[in-house]
């Protein structure tokens, strides 16, 4: 059995809670207390700041986000973790509680004539919506190339911005999730959920320059909004770019799984 004074991988001895040679955490034995902790860490991260990083970003993303990239890192959730999981809790809402993908196939199913033929673009769409919170996570370090050359001057590294274009999304996501998602809820109009799906993203742009502007005080208002609005431009070149072959990807998936002939 270990000692509690040295540690278990390397030997050294530990004289606080960490072991100052390799960093493991000082001897513990399993008990109560230690499944307890074993559980937070694993389900939620409390102790390394999911709800305190959940507020913060509420309260001013920019700002949370600059003090993260000036070393305030202690308190705070890992950016690209909270990312990923903040994704997969809005993708999970969207296809099995909101059922937005059958609820969009339908409407367009409706409303859009001449749907024969290879490529069903509804059930594309429907697939698309159910996913989109996943997808926006993967363009990433698209937006991350974005902004760092639409703001290159403020000297933050290219990998500095995949840190910042994270908390932009899990800012996004959080917005999404405690808005939108129970308006649609609530509401039984097809074609006011598709409206209000389709709109999010523009009315979101003017919490964007507030990000931007907070995460660099030097910029004036004006000036963060005109580079945003550039982002954006390029933004939705490149998310063309990126849904075409995410089209591709999906009649190859069709073609491959139900043998749709594409040249019928």
């Amino acid at each position: 059995m270990n000692t509690v004074n040295t540690c278990a991988n390397c030997g050294h001895k530990i004289e606080h809670n960490f072991c100052p040679n390799c960093g493991q955490k000082k001897y513990q034995r399993i008990d109560g207390k230690y499944i307890k902790e074993e559980i937070q860490y694993t389900l939620l991260h409390t102790n390394k700041g999911f709800f305190y990083t959940i507020k913060n970003l509420l309260k001013n993303p920019g700002r949370t986000t600059r003090e993260y990239l000036d070393g305030n890192r202690v308190k705070h959730y890992k950016p690209l973790l909270l990312a990923f999981l903040l994704s997969g809790i809005t993708t999970f809402i969207t296809y099995k509680i909101l059922n937005l993908g059958q609820v969009i196939e339908a409407y367009l199913s409706k409303n859009i004539e001449n749907q024969e033929g290879a490529f069903d673009a509804t059930a594309f769409n429907a697939f698309s919506a159910n996913y989109l919170s996943f997808f926006m996570m993967l363009l990433i370090p698209l937006a991350a190339f974005l902004s760092y050359w639409v703001f290159r001057k403020q000297l933050h590294n290219y990998y500095e911005h995949i840190i910042i274009n994270s908390y932009l999304y899990s800012f996004w996501a959080i917005c999404t999730g405690l808005v939108l998602y129970p308006i649609i809820y609530f509401l039984k109009s097809p074609e006011w959920i598709v409206y209000l799906t389709f709109i999010s993203m523009p009315l979101f742009i003017p919490f964007v320059v507030w990000f931007f502007k907070e995460l660099y005080p030097n910029l004036g208002w004006k000036k963060a909004t005109w580079k945003v609005l550039l982002m954006c431009f390029l933004g939705i070149i490149g998310y063309f770019i990126f849904s075409f072959i995410l089209g591709l990807i999906y009649l190859a998936y069709m073609v491959s799984t139900q043998g749709i002939n594409v040249f019928s």
